[in-house]
Formats: C-alpha cells, structure tokens, sequence
C-alpha cells in the first residue's frame, strides 16, 4: 500500500472513531434538549388546561384523550395529595393512526372547587424520532464529506509535497554502480527530503568505493593468480620432457598439471561471474544465437565424434538479441558442453531456435537434475568431477543479469534446458 494510501486510511479511522464517539454524546445531549422541550411545553399546556377549567368546566368530562391531547379524572383527596408529576415515554393509538405512535405524557393532579383530579397530557414524539433521524444522517453525510476532502487534499496537495520523494526514490530506481551516474540532485526545502538526499549520496559514495575497490580487488588477483599459475604449468610440461623421469613420476607431474590447468579454469570461471554479477558487462549489440551456436557445434564437433553423439540443428526461425556478445557466446557454448557432458554416448543433441527461444535437448540414461541445486555454484554430477562445477552456475547469472528466463525439465529420457530472450529480442 502506498504511503498516501495508508496515511488515508488511518486519517479515515481516526475520523470515524472521533465521530463515531461525538455522535453518541451528541444523540444523547440532543435528546436530552429534545425531552426538556417537550417536557416544558406540556408543563405549559397544563397549566393552560386548568386555567381554562376555571372558565369552561365541561373540560372536566373530557375522561379520553380522543382527538384532544388531555384527559382529565375524577381523583380521591388521599391520592391527590400524594400525586407528584410524572413524566414518560409511551406508546398509544391516535385519531387517523393505524400503528402505534410514540408520545411523551404527563400525569399531573389539581384540585377544582374543592374536588381533586387527575390530569393526562400527552406530546407526539414523531417529531422528535424525525429530527434524531436528520442528524444521523447529517452525522453520516459529514464524514462522507470529510473523508472525500481529505482523499482530494491527499491525492492533490499532499501529493505535491511528496514529489521530491518520488523524484529521489526514481533516481535511485535508475541508479547504477557500473555507470558514470550522477549524485542524487532534487530541488526541496523540506528538511526530511532534503537529509534523505543527502543519506542517499553518501550511501552511493560508500557503494561506489567499495564496488572500485572490489573489482579493482578481483582484477589484480586474478591476474596474480593467473601469472604464477601459467608458469607452474609451463615449468611442470618441461619437467615431463625430461629424459630423467621415470614412469611413475611423469604421472604424477601430469596429474599436478591436470589439477593447475583446472584451477586456472576455476579462476577464470570465477573472475566472470565476479564481472558478470559487477555488471562489467555492459556492451549492448545484435547479437544471432543461431550463429553462436552454429560456430560452437563446429568446435564441439571433434569431442563430439569421440563419444559418437550426433549434432542437430533446427533453426525454424532467426533468434536475434541485443546483449554483450561475450557473455552470449558464454552461455550457449556452457549450455552445449553441458549437454555434451551429461549426454550418453551414442546420444543425440537438438537444437531448437523459435523467434524467442533456444531449446536444447540431449539423450540421458540417469535420473533428472535436481532443479533446486542444479544452478548452484560448485555443483556437479559425482560421476563426471572433471569440470569446475560452475558452467550452470555462469548461465543462470547471465540469465539473471538480462531478465531472461532459463528453464529445466527431463522426459524420455532426455535433459532439456528452454532460454527464452523474450525480453531482449530485437523489437521487443
């Protein structure tokens, strides 16, 4: 939920409860002054009453309040000097009223030429119900009112004074360590905006620092390690030309070579992950896949024949992408060496190219990889421990690094691996 939205939503919460609570006090207080109303116009209606007794004494046979708003009864002196007024809410039929209509009614005493009497007068109460209802619904029409100014105030001014945050939060969106971006620059005279630019750049300072230092870091100790390692290598095939080895010897020399050869591979393998993930690789040209992949069929092709596995192609359609051509030669040569090395042999490898996807195929007689580790750096079949365990691993961060979708499934007894560049083919 956006910040404007949720700031909405308690303003509107805390609306209603404060409403809500003021119209309970304010229902009450108003039918409160409703009742004392009422109750003094039938105090004054009674003494009216019996001021007009004193010149019409027929009033004193009026014993049913019929269409008049009285009634008067013979009372005994006893009871008389004991009455007190009383008044109260009651229900009653009225002349032209089919229900029940709700009144307020005083019993009151007097005395009449020395007789006592009791004395109903009564008040419509349909008044009063109707005058509560209009202010539940003034009460209800109020915060409709108040909640949609506070929406127009906080989706039109409100807004406003949060667009320096926006501007600030969209820069950092576009912001990258790889590009020769600027510092955050937004003009604002709130403090807030102003010390959260201000955190930002120093943020991106500090990232930027470490980023130089870490691929300056990356760069010097490969190229370190890589030096030494080439002349171990080159020291130790010299060593093996010698006349002075013996059998035994000469193996051992070969396998150090083996495992020196293979730890320049894993550095190499390293170095590009390092500068893939440090986005170095930022060069965007049209790049055709079904090129690349036809260049590495011909340079796989004499490892190919030495386990017997047959090769195709279906180019069906022309798969062009805008990408760094390195990083493209990397993961469709990784994804052919892999299907080579988990092919069987005697096997077949397809290739399939449709306008958005590169589908590769290739004959297995094991189970199906695990497509939670498979991706993993340093993960390898226990049964072919040749390899750096890091090609998969290289084609997922390529992948990643382009938004472009790597897939896995296994069935007739075959590995394959769908590349949709969807989000890269030219026009996309």
């Amino acid at each position: 939920m956006k910040l404007l939205n949720r700031s909405l939503a308690y303003l509107s919460l805390a609306f209603l409860l404060i409403i809500g609570v003021w119209s309970i006090v304010f229902y009450f207080n108003l039918k409160d002054e409703i009742r004392d109303s009422i109750d003094d116009g039938l105090d004054n209606n009674r003494i009216l009453i019996i001021n007009k007794i004193q010149s019409d004494s027929t009033l004193l046979f009026q014993q049913e309040f019929g269409g008049n708003n009285f009634k008067i009864r013979p009372l005994s002196k006893p009871s008389a000097l004991q009455f007190t007024d009383i008044y109260k809410d009651t229900l009653m039929y009225r002349v032209n009223e089919d229900d029940l209509e709700p009144v307020r009614i005083l019993h009151s005493a007097f005395e009449f030429r020395g007789r006592f009497y009791s004395l109903s007068v009564i008040s419509s109460l349909v008044e009063e119900d109707d005058l509560v209802e209009d202010a539940f619904w003034s009460v209800v029409w109020l915060f409709v009112i108040l909640i949609f100014t506070i929406a127009v105030v906080n989706n039109v001014v409100l807004r406003r004074v949060w667009n320096p945050f926006y501007d600030i939060l969209n820069q950092l969106k576009a912001y990258r360590l790889s590009h020769e971006n600027s510092t955050i620059d937004v003009s604002t005279n709130i403090k807030e905006f102003t010390e959260l630019q201000k955190a930002s750049n120093a943020l991106i300072e500090h990232s930027k620092e470490t980023y130089l230092s870490q691929k300056q870091f990356i760069e010097n100790a490969s190229h370190e390690l890589q030096t030494p390692l080439a002349i171990i290598i080159n020291k130790l095939e010299l060593l093996l030309e010698s006349d002075n080895l013996n059998n035994n010897d000469a193996d051992v020399i070969a396998k150090v070579v083996g495992m020196a050869e293979k730890l320049s591979k894993l550095n190499k393998s390293l170095l590009l992950l390092a500068k893939i993930e440090n986005k170095q690789f930022s060069k965007q040209e049209l790049v055709c896949i079904n090129s690349i992949a036809v260049e590495y069929k011909s340079n796989f092709q004499e490892f190919a024949d030495f386990k017997e596995i047959q090769i195709s192609i279906d180019e069906s359609a022309k798969l062009e992408v805008k990408m760094d051509a390195f990083l493209a030669e990397m993961l469709v040569s990784n994804l052919i060496k892999n299907a080579m090395v988990h092919s069987t042999k005697g096997g077949t490898i397809h290739l399939r190219f449709t306008a958005e996807e590169l589908i590769i195929c290739n004959t297995a007689s094991g189970v199906a990889l695990n497509p939670k580790t498979m991706f993993n750096r340093f993960h390898k079949d226990a049964a072919k421990s040749d390899g750096t365990g890091l090609g998969l691993a290289i084609c997922k961060v390529i992948c990643e690094s382009y938004g472009i979708d790597i897939g896995y499934n296994f069935s007739d007894n075959k590995h394959c691996f769908t590349v949709n560049f969807k989000n890269i083919v030219t026009g996309s």
